[in-house]
């Protein structure tokens, strides 16, 4: 049973080279995050589970992605869980093990995988140019459209469908649930909220503040150079303005923490906002119908 505190942490675990190198989906860590802070990495086990890579057709491609749920239950609700641009890595993986022990369907799936393997650059500004820039928001929905409806096959129940990602996968957080009708609610960890739009991403969460399905709970730090606590105020100023769903999302700022708060395997990691963070998204989800 996972034990989302402190003292979850594993602090002293040797790893392998074996530990950092990706051997299928939900394995390893992206080279651009090497050498990982392996003493504060959670590592959620799979006793009670069914987890492991599964591939979702979409259309004519198959698309890989990770699969974790409590084993012998029928019509579990939903949590798709999406990447920062670094894909579905070891902490994606485990976060959606998390999920699983408590008691939902979780999936994560790889989103870039038709841009390029997300892992293996060691460069950020590389990967971002090279595949992440490249990714087309619409073909992100329809992916997410296609994760939803393998659950359904699977036996899960959709009806009770959540949403959650972080960094890259925050910003597709509000996207998707203003996307599909079917989300409850979601929960977006320090998500980009304004930008330029383009062709690849036309719109930005703060344009699309009116169309949310679902109420969302924004989790930022107020220590992120990259989401600036304008922004923030920005987006609650959108929301405040719009109506339905828009009125019943909320925010929670962690005054000093930096962006990947959550990120346990990273530098950035501040164990007492993700401890939190984690409480108020499960009780987000409960709150908003999915469980």
């Amino acid at each position: 049973m996972l034990k989302q505190d402190v003292d979850s942490l594993v602090p002293g675990r040797a790893f392998s080279r074996r530990d950092f190198v990706r051997t299928s989906v939900g394995s390893g860590f992206a080279a651009a995050v090497l050498p990982v802070t392996a003493q504060t990495v959670v590592k959620t086990d799979t006793v009670g589970l069914i987890a492991g890579e599964v591939t979702i057709p979409v259309g004519d491609f198959r698309m890989p992605a990770y699969r974790a749920a409590p084993a012998g239950k029928a019509n579990a609700p939903v949590v798709l869980v999406i990447s920062e641009i670094f894909g579905v890595h070891e902490h994606i993986a485990d976060v959606a093990r998390r999920f699983a022990k408590a008691g939902y369907f979780a999936i994560a799936p790889e989103l870039f995988v038709r841009q390029g393997d997300a892992e293996s650059y060691g460069e950020i500004a590389k990967l971002i140019a090279e595949v992440i820039s490249k990714v087309p928001d619409a073909q992100v929905m329809n992916d997410l459209d296609a994760s939803v409806a393998w659950a359904r096959g699977q036996g899960a129940d959709t009806g009770k469908l959540g949403i959650t990602g972080f960094c890259w996968g925050g910003r597709i957080t509000w996207l998707y649930t203003a996307h599909n009708p079917a989300v409850k609610a979601g929960v977006a960890w320090y998500g980009r909220l304004v930008g330029q739009p383009n062709p690849l991403q036309p719109s930005n969460p703060v344009e699309l503040a009116g169309k949310l399905n679902g109420p969302v709970l924004g989790l930022y730090g107020g220590q992120d150079p990259g989401i600036p606590l304008a922004t923030v105020e920005q987006m609650k100023a959108a929301l405040a303005n719009g109506s339905g769903q828009a009125k019943s999302s909320a925010f929670h700022v962690y005054p000093d923490a930096p962006h990947a708060f959550h990120a346990d395997y990273r530098p950035s990691f501040r164990a007492d906002a993700a401890v939190d963070g984690w409480k108020r998204c499960l009780a987000w989800f409960t709150q908003n119908g999915v469980a």
